[in-house]
């Protein structure tokens, strides 16, 4: 697999901030929108999904997930998120989850509305996940 250029990280972080304005976030008011680069080297974004029966809402970057795989990905090499916050804010732990189904060494880099950036390894966030290889 080639390598992770900047250029690709900088769509992927665009296609994200792109996404967060198709955010339906009338409760929370925190739009946030993912991207993912999948194993083809397509992107595919999402956004945040809100719901008056609030556990039935869907994070971003499962959106983008979800949507690549209904694009028929099976593989994810980096995903990217956008809030609208002065710090960067990373997936929540079912996203982590989800992001290790497909790509357990996803590059994962959280971007807001201030330079500030992190960029990390999805088994930095979720060490010791139990995924695909547990069920074997």
């Amino acid at each position: 697999m080639t390598p992770l250029t900047a250029a690709t990280l900088r769509r992927l972080e665009k296609s994200a901030r792109v996404a967060a304005r198709a955010s339906y976030s009338p409760y929370s008011k925190f739009a946030v929108g993912a991207a993912v680069l999948a194993g083809s080297g397509k992107i595919y974004a999402g956004c945040n999904v809100e719901n008056a029966s609030y556990g039935l809402c869907n994070c971003a970057e499962r959106t983008a997930i979800f949507s690549a795989v209904a694009a028929g990905e099976k593989k994810i090499r980096a995903v990217a998120v956008f809030t609208p916050t002065p710090e960067p804010t990373m997936p929540c732990g079912a996203c982590r989850q989800v992001i290790n189904e497909f790509g357990p060494s996803a590059t994962i880099t959280s971007v807001c509305a201030s330079p500030r950036r992190i960029e990390t390894k999805l088994d930095a966030l979720l060490p010791a996940a139990f995924g695909p290889k547990d069920l074997r």
